[in-house]
């Protein structure tokens, strides 16, 4: 059966579409009120790291049988974001983006973890290939997002103590 894993493929990627037309907005309003952009020099690995790994699901996941627990956990992550979102309401965006003036969300998640969407976005990385039967594939772009991320979250705690957000 082909179609459960083109559901899933669909899904993921009409989210990723909505949540960068989200990212898109929120960005010129937070610009518009004032906020300026940080460490913008790493966000075009980002984009082609996320591209890269929705194109290749596109490439290999068709038609392979979905397991259930990884789908299980790929739709618990779900349910994370949407916590996140919910959080951080229009000063949720996927660039580096300082409000002057406007406290450090500590709500939600954040009351748990500093950087709960990374979290989540490397549960992710993880788990939609590993529902499709695919671990090497989760392994490879695993490592690719660490790297990416140790580099997004430097240049973030960096843009947030140089806005004394963080002490």
């Amino acid at each position: 059966m082909i179609w459960p894993s083109i559901a899933l493929l669909f899904f993921v990627t009409l989210q990723r579409l909505g949540e960068l037309v989200l990212a898109r907005r929120n960005t010129a309003a937070l610009l518009a009120r004032g906020a300026r952009e940080l460490a913008p020099e790493h966000y075009p690995a980002m984009v082609a790291l996320h591209a890269g790994w929705i194109i290749g699901l596109w490439l290999l996941a068709p038609g392979r049988p979905v397991e259930l627990f990884w789908f299980a956990v790929f739709m618990g992550l779900q349910g994370l974001r949407l916590w996140v979102l919910a959080t951080l309401k229009d000063r949720w965006t996927t660039r580096i983006i300082i409000l002057p003036g406007a406290p450090l969300v500590t709500s939600g998640p954040y009351r748990f973890l500093r950087h709960p969407n990374y979290a989540i976005v490397v549960g992710e990385i993880a788990a939609l290939p590993l529902a499709f039967g695919l671990p090497f594939y989760a392994f490879g772009f695993s490592l690719l997002n660490a790297c990416v991320l140790y580099v997004r979250m430097k240049a973030e705690n960096a843009a947030l103590k140089s806005a004394m957000i963080l002490k």
